[in-house]
């Protein structure tokens, strides 16, 4: 039994939710250009610097699979304002904190309001528009330019922040923000009873220690060796506890995650589309913004604004270039154009220069990678979402969420451990620094084509492109 708004409140509805994307991705990003005064106040080294974002995606990325299941169990209305109140709480704590371990904790608090935010949203998009074929492209539209407009906006706004306040209010923001979503969620959103069911507390546990300890020990294989016995041990336990993970879902019988759901045709390809899109896209936004300010010495307030062309083309993209494109030339086409467009502006990135500007060695580049971006993310994430059942529309956004998620973790660790030794974190050294972030973008540059060919080898035609080419 579910309760939905009037019609006339649906599109309404579907601005709060891609609010809701909006803000859980901004959060990944805010923190970028705040990263250098969080660092001098707290004492971070800079190979635990990246632990600003991991503490918050790894927590997200391993919970949203629990918060998938929760939400269809006890009512994605409930889970989404439960998730808000929690991340308030967290952003409250974060920006507190006068030391790294409450910082951390705080960072993972918001990470499990926002696994519990992110795929109740996305079930209460496909509760309000899944009945109608081409108002659910455009529900997607919107909703899927929230998410890398939020992490490219994110960086501006933290900028603005931080030059003008201080770093504790790039969590402070979220305050007023969880206060309106709570208290307009009931009115704008269907309400749900939910069904009857069982939670996976273990595949939770182990699928986010397993996930967090092999983010762990790729960040910091570059400082204790990678023939390490920390870094071996770490990985060994990782590894195990990811296979206790899928031994639980082979065999329980109200799972986490049936692993039947995978043999939806093209389930799998998507999310691995999207996976490899968050690893090259992330690892681009994080060096770019540390090269603007360490290497080009911009403060936080033009750092954020060099990032707003990208911001304005994101949006333009999603909204109206890749639905159109999508339907007339079908989601593979679409995902695969834009990973060949992601990788060839990383790679122009990778050209950047010690003595370099930022309207030749920025800019270009970063509306090219931008518009790749645009073209591969709505493409598959609703093939992602669609391809699953409808009852499984909670597990489905709670996958396809875990997949950029912790694809955007593991990009960023594995990107973080390739540039480390290459100079990224010679602070003072102009030079050893842009050797080290060219080095991030060629690296990332290499996962977004990589992850074009993965998709010509994996997606094929299904009633998704079908329905966009009709």
């Amino acid at each position: 039994m579910s309760t939905t708004p009037p019609a006339s409140r649906r599109w309404l509805a579907l601005w709060l939710i891609a609010l809701a994307q909006f803000m859980v991705i901004m959060d990944t990003s805010i923190i970028g250009v705040a990263l250098p005064k969080m660092q001098a106040d707290l004492g971070f080294t800079p190979e635990n610097l990246s632990w600003v974002f991991n503490a918050y995606v790894v927590v997200f990325g391993g919970l949203l699979l629990l918060g998938g299941r929760l939400s269809d169990l006890l009512g994605a209305r409930r889970v989404f304002s439960l998730g808000w109140i929690i991340l308030g709480i967290g952003s409250l704590a974060a920006g507190l904190a006068g030391n790294v371990a409450v910082e951390l904790a705080g960072r993972a608090a918001q990470g499990v309001g926002a696994a519990l935010i992110a795929p109740s949203a996305l079930t209460l998009l496909m509760m309000l528009f899944g009945a109608n074929p081409k108002e659910l492209m455009k529900a997607f539209a919107v909703y899927g330019a929230a998410a890398p407009a939020g992490g490219t906006a994110g960086v501006f706004l933290g900028g603005v922040i931080t030059e003008y306040a201080s770093w504790p209010w790039v969590f402070y923001i979220n305050l007023p923000i969880a206060v309106l979503a709570v208290a307009a969620a009931p009115a704008l959103l269907p309400g749900s009873a939910g069904t009857r069911g069982s939670i996976d507390w273990l595949g939770a546990a182990t699928a986010t220690l397993g996930l967090g300890g092999l983010v762990f020990a790729i960040v910091r294989a570059p400082e204790v060796g990678w023939a390490s016995a920390q870094t071996w041990g770490v990985l060994i336990a990782a590894a195990a506890l990811l296979a206790v993970f899928f031994t639980v879902q082979a065999k329980r019988r109200e799972p986490l995650m049936p692993l039947a759901i995978f043999r939806a045709a093209n389930l799998g390809a998507a999310n691995l589309a999207q996976a490899l899109l968050g690893a090259a896209w992330i690892p681009m936004w994080f060096f770019l913004n540390l090269y603007l300010q360490q290497v080009l010495g911009y403060s936080a307030f033009p750092s954020g604004a060099a990032l707003l062309p990208m911001t304005a083309l994101i949006m333009i993209g999603m909204v109206v270039i890749s639905p159109r494109l999508t339907a007339k030339f079908g989601p593979k086409a679409m995902i695969v154009t834009g990973l060949v467009l992601l990788a060839a502006g990383l790679g122009w990135l990778s050209l950047i220069r010690p003595d370099g500007t930022f309207a030749a060695d920025v800019l270009p580049a970063s509306l090219v990678a931008a518009l790749g971006m645009s073209l591969a993310f709505i493409p598959s994430l609703q093939m992602a979402i669609s391809s699953a059942a409808p009852e499984q529309g909670g597990l489905a956004s709670g996958i396809v969420n875990t997949s950029y998620q912790i694809g955007s973790a593991l990009g960023l660790a594995a990107v973080t451990a390739i540039a480390v030794p290459l100079g990224a974190n010679e602070l003072g050294d102009p030079v050893a620094l842009t050797d080290g972030y060219s080095a991030a973008f060629i690296a990332a540059a290499a996962v977004a084509l990589a992850a074009a060919v993965v998709a010509v080898a994996t997606v094929r035609r299904s009633r998704v492109e079908v329905a966009t080419a009709a």
